[in-house]
């Protein structure tokens, strides 16, 4: 696993509410000198990157790619592997992004390769033009992003699809194997005071108790498979946190679950893996 930079935490911190769901859907006018005049404002909601489109060749973007902007000039990037933090001003619709940081995941060729065409197309200044909920982000060159705005996933109901480990305040990257590729575990909370999903290997079920900033997860039902590398290091990294009492944080799309000792995970919204 590959430990990611500071600013990893730095941003978990910065965007994660104190567990409650509070990630709103932004009606109404933007303020003045804060965004860009339109009927959907800029600041303050979560864009799910749809696609780039970079020396007139169109790319998909990965699951989990995404921007935010708040209202305090803040970007944050979600690649789909690696964060992208940077200052940004907003004037009419104009975005001028500043100079950017990055935490240091190693990627997946695929991934690698979008991160990159992304950090140069969110770049310099950029033309901002809000659409039905779309918006697209064009450069100077006729590079652009598309994206569209995200409504804030429930933890009750949603597919969460597990997507770093963290320990010691930092995330880092899966278990991976040999080619790169890495574990996959999802979860699911439902209204009947359960969850349920895949742990990397083996399927499992568990109370789970909810309050404003906590789980508490009681004992743990598993299959009993053995099955190769990335998944039962993933699995065993799960195990140690789906045990009593925890907490989570919820921001937009973005799940992060911690236990008392600092080791925890974090998992994105999504369709659970059959």
């Amino acid at each position: 696993m590959t430990t990611v930079t500071a600013l990893t935490t730095l941003t978990l911190l910065a965007l994660a509410g104190c567990g409650t769901e509070t990630g709103r859907e932004s009606d109404g006018a933007a303020e003045a000198g804060s965004a860009v005049r339109t009927d959907l404002p800029l600041t303050d909601v979560r864009w799910s990157i749809e696609s780039l489109s970079v020396d007139g060749k169109k790319t998909a973007a990965p699951a989990g790619a995404s921007v935010e902007i708040d209202s305090k000039g803040k970007a944050s990037a979600q690649t789909g592997c690696n964060s992208i933090g940077a200052k940004v001003t907003i004037d009419g619709d104009t975005i001028t992004v500043g100079e950017k940081e990055t935490t240091l995941i190693g990627c997946p060729d695929e991934l690698a390769a979008f991160e990159k065409a992304l950090g140069g197309a969110f770049a310099g200044k950029l033309k901002a033009k809000v659409e039905d909920k779309k918006l697209t982000l064009t450069g100077a060159d006729g590079d652009s992003i598309a994206l569209t705005a995200e409504k804030p996933a429930p933890l009750v109901g949603t597919g969460w699809a597990v997507s770093g480990v963290v320990s010691g305040g930092t995330v880092s990257s899966l278990p991976q194997d040999k080619k790169g590729e890495t574990g996959k575990a999802t979860l699911t909370f439902a209204e009947d005071g359960t969850v349920s999903g895949n742990l990397g290997c083996n399927g499992f079920s568990a109370s789970a108790k909810v309050t404003d900033s906590t789980i508490t997860f009681g004992m743990l039902r598993a299959t009993k498979k053995l099955c190769p590398e990335p998944g039962m290091s993933l699995e065993y990294e799960l195990r140690k946190v789906l045990d009593g009492k925890v907490t989570y944080e919820l921001h937009h799309r973005e799940l992060t679950i911690k236990a008392a000792d600092g080791e925890g995970f974090t998992a994105a919204a999504g369709t659970p893996a059959k």
